[in-house]
């Protein structure tokens, strides 16, 4: 029997300290660092993704810390989950291969089971005319009726896309009018395949209030950093109706940038929309029995990062 490769994870919500405790945990278990962020995969989208400059990619000893998965790709360049799945085992088996620890960290829930999950993806077809047509039904009726006619079709794809994903509804619904068969059916959910990998996997959590304050803080910080500059600049080059540029941050300040609102609007609408987003991530992650869930205490740090380090070492065997 082969064995499997061992795998560490650090995931969770976005403002819970992840970065931070990563690199501790890295640096004292030898770990490169897989981002699982599908945000951070852009290019020159830097601050409102709170991408860490290559600079402080360092462990507390001030040794470097390599990481992957960051920019890969332009704003207007097409990627998917099956990319980023191909992507990311390949690097895992490159980075066991120098006999160092793959550790992936990040908040996004599809992309991080994608990897640790035995999904199969297949070729799905694509249509421009039925695309257009769907995309046409979503401005005039609004996304909840494009999820309703998902519901209907595929259930299974309605419960995981969000009913503000107007870009992955229109996308069940196409594969749905060309085939006659609900997108879901082209993942193969843990059927008949096992994981490759012996998982040791962390999800980082706080108190809400606390985690609130975090987001609201960070935002102020993005803002104070230039993130209004960075996305007058992206939507100077890039169409502002581009997946990536919906992202949040992205979307919200791009409609003060087009004229569409007042700034602080568009600020209160950002630090709504990641708490939102943050309630999503916490809701996806608690449906994964494997993770060993940590209270962070900003003030701990140091002390959160020794203890999931020693867990990670227990449960791999790597001490």
């Amino acid at each position: 029997m082969t064995a499997k490769t061992p795998l560490a994870a650090i995931v969770g919500p976005t403002a819970t300290g992840k970065t931070a405790i990563s690199l501790q945990v890295a640096a004292r278990l030898r770990a490169e660092i897989i981002s699982v962020d599908s945000a951070q995969v852009y290019r020159y989208m830097d601050i409102g993704t709170a991408k860490l400059p290559p600079a402080a990619r360092v462990g507390p000893d001030g040794v470097s810390i390599p990481h992957h998965l960051i920019d890969l790709i332009d704003p207007d360049e097409p990627f998917s989950v099956a990319d980023f799945q191909k992507l990311a085992r390949n690097i895992i088996t490159s980075i066991h291969s120098r006999g160092r620890l793959p550790l992936l960290v990040g908040g996004t829930g599809l992309y991080y089971q994608a990897v640790v999950d035995p999904y199969l993806f297949t070729t799905m077809p694509g249509d421009k005319m039925i695309r257009q047509r769907l995309e046409e039904l979503a401005r005039n009726r609004g996304n909840d009726y494009l999820h309703e006619q998902l519901k209907r079709v595929d259930p299974v794809a309605a419960e995981r896309i969000h009913v503000h994903d107007r870009r992955r509804l229109v996308r069940a619904l196409e594969v749905y009018a060309l085939t006659g068969q609900p997108i879901s059916a082209a993942i193969a959910w843990r059927q008949q395949q096992k994981t490759p990998y012996r998982l040791a996997a962390v999800a980082l959590t706080m108190p809400r209030p606390l985690l609130y304050r975090r987001i609201e803080a960070r935002v102020d910080a993005m803002l104070e950093q230039g993130l209004i500059q960075e996305v007058r600049s992206l939507l100077q080059r890039y169409d502002y109706r581009l997946p990536a540029l919906q992202a949040v941050g992205y979307k919200e300040i791009g409609a003060y940038v087009r004229g569409e609102m007042e700034l602080q609007e568009a600020i209160e609408l950002l630090k709504r929309n990641t708490r939102r987003l943050a309630k999503r991530q916490l809701t996806w992650f608690r449906r994964d029995q494997r993770l060993r869930w940590w209270q962070v205490e900003p003030g701990k740090i140091e002390e959160i990062a020794a203890e999931i380090a020693n867990y990670i070492a227990r449960e791999l065997i790597l001490m």
